[in-house]
């Protein structure tokens, strides 16, 4: 047996596991002995009901939040060729967030539904922005990654302008801004849903192309791709995965980031491996990060957002310090 075989048997017994931890453990403890029955309509009606109704479409949310920001994060580290890229650093999630907090904060009587459609306006508008400004530069992959650095900035100092100027009505923004699943039902789970099943095999099924940008742009043009016109289509791939993800959780840090490395120091750098497994990967971080955050200080919760970061930045400063010795 191979050993990516091997990876897929241990990776899928822990989301199993994790899964059946985060539909348990809570507030609410819910007997592992319950969940079979209740799952099959047969089980007590309180357990069922927080189930069905709270950790069900919440778990499934972390799965697919994971996994849409992990495949991202190999996107843009593909496209950019950098391993420091991700959705936060590019600034899409910096985007959306904007976005969010000038409904949340600017518009007090917005209907609650308009956040997450709004978040991913912000989201798509950064993307749309890197689009026009990597045309004019031949979609160059120094000048994708700065003009997204540059661009992350600028909404990041927005955010902070109308939080700092209307501090009374900021909390719900920041609790927004840290990430988080709570709250979340299956309007959420219906909203992300299509642009996880319509944009995960499309992105499986581009691969070949990625592992061949990877061999560089006139190798890549040598043998019949494109180099321009797939980057604009993994780009846009890209900014769809974290706007559709960012909008029904919230700016959830690092997972892009984390995913990709860790996925691609056990497998390598073959696209039709690594993109698989880094989605898996995404998907057992935010689960697992979800429960420790309901966990920790019961009946509250801290913010998925906050957890993954306490994760990811050491990680970030290991792979920045890595980076560097390199060269």
């Amino acid at each position: 047996m191979s050993r990516v075989a091997w990876i897929y048997i241990c990776l899928l017994p822990a989301l199993i596991v994790m899964a059946i931890v985060n539909m348990t453990q809570g507030a609410v403890p819910i007997p592992i002995s319950e969940l079979i029955p209740i799952l099959a309509g047969k089980g007590d009606s309180h357990f069922e009901y927080i189930l069905m109704n709270y950790r069900l479409p919440r778990l499934l949310l972390a799965v697919m939040v994971g996994g849409g920001l992990a495949l991202a994060g190999v996107i843009l580290q593909n496209i950019i060729r950098n391993p420091l890229a991700s959705p936060d650093v590019i600034g899409l999630s910096k985007g959306s967030g904007l976005a969010a907090v000038i409904v949340i904060v600017l518009l007090p009587n917005a209907p609650a539904g308009m956040i997450p459609w709004a978040a991913f306006l912000g989201a798509s508008s950064v993307g749309m922005l890197l689009f026009i400004i990597s045309l004019k530069l031949h979609v160059r992959p120094a000048a994708l990654a700065l003009s997204g650095m540059a661009l992350g900035t600028a909404a990041g100092a927005g955010i902070q302008y109308i939080t700092v100027k209307h501090m009374d009505d900021a909390n719900t923004a920041l609790l927004w801004l840290a990430g988080s699943l709570w709250g979340r039902t299956w309007e959420h789970v219906l909203m992300l849903l299509p642009w996880i099943a319509v944009l995960v095999p499309t992105i499986l099924f581009m691969s070949r192309h990625m592992d061949l940008l990877n061999l560089g742009d006139d190798i890549a043009e040598g043998l019949g791709i494109p180099v321009t016109k797939t980057r604009v289509i993994l780009l846009g791939i890209a900014v769809c995965l974290t706007g559709a993800s960012v909008a029904v959780s919230g700016t959830i840090g690092f997972v892009g980031l984390v995913a990709p490395h860790m996925a691609r120091r056990i497998v390598g750098s073959l696209h039709r491996q690594l993109l698989p497994i880094s989605a898996m990967l995404g998907a057992l971080l935010v689960m697992t990060a979800d429960m420790i955050g309901r966990v920790v200080i019961v009946p509250r919760e801290i913010p998925v957002g906050i957890v993954t970061a306490i994760i990811g930045a050491p990680y970030f400063l290991y792979l920045l310090r890595r980076s560097i010795k390199n060269k």
